[in-house]
């Protein structure tokens, strides 16, 4: 008789099957990237996939997790190359905006200034069984045997309005999934892994990314930049005041409280937080990617968010570029770098990134309810007549679903398999 499959083996399957199930009625509307709505923010061209997996070897693995009513949350992992990132450490570094958060083994990636696992993203109360899970599988990775310290780097974003957070819903076998199915190419955003409770300006936030390539005559590198967005503010899309106009933003019912009265169900202190990962293929050294990490607040700025009390704010950077790779056991360290009077075109490439990364987290995520709670997607149609108004180029394509059809045309997926 074969052997019964493993209980948590049972329990993941089911909540893989809820997510079908749940993505499927939460399609209440097409969603669109940023650039179906006319939006690309910036004067450098995305990569291929305008992704994060646009810079070579990084790749991203991601679980949502749905049970019942309750459990509205998941994983997202993102490994900076194919080898061992202990055995083969990339250069890191961690900007912190506001430190209201927990972000596991950041002090040490600051410190020695190298990345030696994967990054997992997820939720706040499940920071500790996520960094649990990952030091485990790393520790069962070849050549590993001898290893008796380890950095796990874990970042959160709460999650505890749609999901149930107490009951610390992710498991090992999900952190695993995460890190074992992750992958190149097109990378799914909005209300999926760990963006699949998060909420953003009042409306329904989540995982977004996107990337940018400098020119060849600047060097021809590439950055990426992957965001879990969960955080306030008063949205603003290239300039225009959405979040003003759609009637949903920080602070609305102390502003409206001389006029109308309380209105709007933004949250009223633009609470939150936010997740930032950098990749970049420049070949840069922990100091300079800490002055990368730094200026990703200046992209998070210009879509609205004020980096409030109650937010916790994190930036991770790091460089792929074999010239600035460091071994585990190397008694010198022989790299390569750009020096800074070159760092210019990447510090504007990243900025760039990171605001269209949280346009796309807000333009991608769908309508979820959970734990007693429902959290609308942002009505990309709406958004579409704001920019309209304020000189924004529309998409070449007459309404939101005809963009939808358009953007998967060209990533080479066939509309039915969505």
């Amino acid at each position: 008789m074969p052997a019964a499959p493993h209980r948590s083996s049972i329990r993941l399957a089911a909540l893989l099957l809820a997510v079908v199930s749940a993505g499927t009625s939460a399609q209440d509307a097409p969603r669109a990237r940023a650039r179906d709505l006319g939006v690309a923010p910036g004067i450098f061209a995305p990569g291929t996939h305008n992704a994060i997996t646009d810079v070579a070897g990084v790749r991203v693995g991601q679980v949502t997790l749905v049970e019942g009513d309750t459990v509205r949350t998941g994983v997202t992992a993102i490994l900076p190359h194919p080898g061992n990132p202990y055995r083969s450490r990339v250069p890191a570094a961690v900007h912190v905006g506001n430190g209201f958060g927990k972000f596991i083994g950041s002090t040490q990636v600051n410190e020695l200034g190298e990345l030696e696992t994967p990054i997992v993203l997820t939720c706040t109360l499940c920071v500790w069984k996520a960094a649990d899970a990952m030091a485990a599988w790393m520790l069962e990775r070849p050549d590993m045997q001898q290893v008796r310290s380890l950095n796990v780097v874990v970042g959160e974003t709460n999650d505890g309005g749609l999901n149930d957070i107490r009951a610390r819903p992710v498991t090992a076998q999900a952190v695993r999934r995460a890190l074992e199915t992750a992958s190149g190419g097109p990378v799914q955003e909005g209300s999926v892994g760990a963006g699949t409770g998060t909420v953003a300006f009042g409306w329904k936030g989540g995982i977004g990314t996107s990337s940018r390539r400098l020119p060849a005559s600047l060097g021809g590198w590439t950055v990426g930049v992957l965001v879990q967005a969960n955080f306030g503010g008063v949205l603003q899309v290239a300039g225009a005041p959405v979040g003003r106009e759609l009637d949903r933003y920080a602070f609305q019912n102390a502003v409206a409280a001389s006029t109308d009265g309380p209105r709007g169900l933004a949250d009223d202190r633009g609470d939150g937080s936010i997740i930032i990962v950098i990749a970049t293929d420049a070949p840069l050294g922990d100091r300079n990617l800490r002055r990368v990490a730094s200026r990703a607040m200046m992209g998070l700025g210009r879509t609205g968010s004020s980096a409030s009390n109650g937010s916790g704010d994190y930036v991770l950077a790091f460089s792929t570029a074999d010239s600035v790779r460091r071994a585990f056991d190397a008694l010198r360290l022989d790299t390569s770098e750009l020096a800074n009077e070159q760092m210019s075109a990447v510090f504007q490439a990243s900025v760039e990134a990171v605001e269209e990364a949280i346009y796309n987290a807000i333009f991608m995520a769908t309508t979820i309810s959970g734990n007693g709670e429902t959290v609308e997607a942002i009505p990309l149609d709406r958004v579409r007549d704001i920019l309209r108004r304020h000189g924004i180029a529309p998409a070449k394509c007459a309404h939101v679903a005809q963009c939808t059809t358009l953007r998967m045309k060209r990533s080479g997926v066939s509309p039915s398999l969505r």
